[in-house]
């Protein structure tokens, strides 16, 4: 007899034990119910993955389950959340026992690994596609947002880039002497969770790298950029009150730029080796998947960052990204990953 909805999520959904002292009620009712501490603010993010979109059909399900709660958990990871619960809502074309055992258990490993709770969700016929609605905890007013970022402030790593951009050119047919790492990094991304918790105090902007580096370092730009504009109209106006001559922003529509170090950028051996092959050096800048955060932090404050942060770089009040390399400085026009462009 096939499995009903709700034969479904008790055979391979419910076998983890609610563990974080927030879950009040689990999975089995019409909703869950969080208890969230004084003090404390909830951080939600939602991700959805559809077959031959974000995966390839056919991919592991088991690595499918990872890096669906991982990429979720990354982006908690990148405001300085602890991760507290997720649901899950899986719309299936059939039901397949085997592969729904083998995706719960890439799925729920994860969970167990960073003390989640998978308290609810949705099942339903349809296409494969797969969605995580995950939930952290920050401390009231310290969460790390994309717009907070200053002209001196150093750019920051968490980890190498490009590794995920060289598994993707590898399940492409690119020929790479020793692919296991990079698939590993494509398929099984690792949240920087506890990196995320160490900078909470010391960032001053953060984001995690889905689309790329380029792109999205470009969004903290834009969004630290309107955040000084805003700032400067409100002194500017309260400077020509007084009778004094307000400072002139910079004449850019994102108000900040960037100028990164090629040399400086924390490349592994096999990505290292593919550039130096194709020539293709934007990989690292432009390749999506690495879950690695990007962040800014004052200078005074780098003695206090965690051993596996890079400097990269440095936030410039000329608008646009450059990168120094070869003794040249040259702008990057190249955009992040985009849906519906």
């Amino acid at each position: 007899m096939p499995l009903s909805e709700f034969g479904l999520i008790e055979r391979f959904f419910t076998r983890q034990k609610i563990s974080h002292r927030s879950t009040a009620l689990g999975i089995g009712d019409d909703c869950a119910l969080l208890d969230i501490p004084d003090g404390y603010q909830l951080a939600v993010t939602a991700d959805t993955m559809v077959e031959n979109v974000h995966f390839f059909a056919g991919t592991d399900p088991q690595a499918l389950g990872h890096k669906l709660l991982a990429v979720n958990l990354s982006d908690l990871a990148s405001m300085g959340a602890q991760p507290l619960s997720v649901t899950l809502a899986l719309t299936l074309p059939g039901v397949d026992e085997g592969w729904l055992a083998q995706f719960a258990q890439g799925f729920l490993d994860l969970a167990a690994q960073f003390d989640v709770d998978l308290i609810g969700g949705d099942t339903t016929t349809g296409a494969l596609t797969l969605t995580v609605q995950a939930m952290g905890l920050v401390p009231r007013g310290q969460a790390l947002l994309r717009s907070g970022a200053q002209i001196g402030d150093e750019i920051y790593l968490s980890g190498n880039v490009g590794d995920a951009g060289l598994g993707l050119k590898i399940l492409q047919g690119y020929a790479c002497p020793h692919p296991d790492s990079a698939l590993s990094r494509f398929h099984r991304p690792l949240p920087r969770v506890a990196t995320g918790l160490a900078i909470r105090q010391i960032a001053t902007a953060c984001i995690d790298l889905s689309d790329g580096l380029a792109g999205d370092l470009g969004h903290i730009l834009k969004r630290s950029g309107a955040q000084l504009k805003a700032k400067t109209i409100d002194l500017s106006g309260l400077l020509n009150l007084k009778g004094l001559n307000p400072m002139v922003p910079p004449k850019n529509e994102n108000q900040l730029g960037a100028c990164l170090d090629w040399e400086a950028l924390p490349l592994s051996d096999d990505v290292l080796a593919y550039v130096q092959e194709t020539g293709d050096w934007l990989l690292p800048l432009v390749a999506g998947d690495d879950y690695e955060l990007c962040f800014t932090i004052n200078p005074k404050n780098a003695a206090l960052l965690p051993p596996e942060c890079h400097k990269i770089g440095v936030i410039e009040a000329a608008g646009g990204l450059r990168i120094y390399k070869d003794g040249v400085i040259q702008s990057i026009k190249t955009k992040g990953y985009e849906h519906f462009s």
